[in-house]
């Protein structure tokens, strides 16, 4: 099983708990300026979110050779907080640290008309069974930098220069942004509840408006 670097023991081990506050990471000061699609709907007095979609189906693959469904901490915390903000997850699964594997469940489940979102916790590591970095970077037709940016940013607070051992990406395939991040249940929850679940919605609906 891969290891990585976040939360107390910098492990997939999913024991760590959360040591964020929402006061500690707040989204009120976090302003929005993310290219052309900001600028021209600003211009045109356009709203904001107008293409946001509602309700997003998700998928949440665990990437760990030693994991369960009944016992996955990072993937019950991922799914919680998509559940609570009135989204369903359509697919959970467990799949090995190989990047045949990863790679090709991704590429399936982008085309399902039930999934608009996909996240994977685990495997972004430095060890060399870690491997979903590179499985799911071959997918990506565009690369969203400010998501890692953003989760190292956060995840600082905690680990210190450690953080630059975390990989967590993130990009659109086939129209579906996909998310990776660590696989402790403290990166599953700061990734999950504090950038993803908030920013989602509008990346989905983004990546899949009509050329105008």
């Amino acid at each position: 099983m891969s290891t990585e670097l976040h939360g107390s023991n910098m492990s997939d081990d999913h024991n760590d708990k959360h040591g964020h506050s929402h006061d500690d990471h707040t989204h009120n000061d976090h302003t929005h300026n993310d290219g052309d699609h900001h600028d021209h709907d600003d211009t045109h007095g356009h709203d904001h979110h107008a293409h946001d979609v509602g309700s997003l189906g998700v998928a949440v693959f665990t990437v760990s050779t030693s994991r369960s469904l009944d016992e996955d901490p990072a993937g019950d915390v991922i799914a919680s907080a998509f559940e609570s903000a009135d989204h369903a997850v359509a697919v959970r699964e467990v799949v090995p640290d190989d990047y045949d594997t990863l790679q090709s469940r991704v590429d399936a489940v982008v085309d399902r008309d039930d999934v608009e979102v996909v996240v994977t916790t685990g495997g972004t590591g430095v060890t060399p069974d870690d491997v979903t970095v590179e499985a799911v970077d071959d997918l990506f037709e565009k690369t969203l930098p400010g998501f890692g940016e953003l989760f190292r940013r956060y995840s600082e607070d905690e680990i210190g220069t450690r953080v630059v051992g975390t990989r967590a990406t993130a990009g659109i395939v086939h129209g579906v942004p996909v998310f990776c991040i660590p696989g402790s249940e403290n990166a599953a929850r700061l990734g999950s509840e504090e950038i993803i679940v908030p920013e989602a919605p509008h990346l989905a609906g983004l990546a899949t408006r009509p050329e105008e």
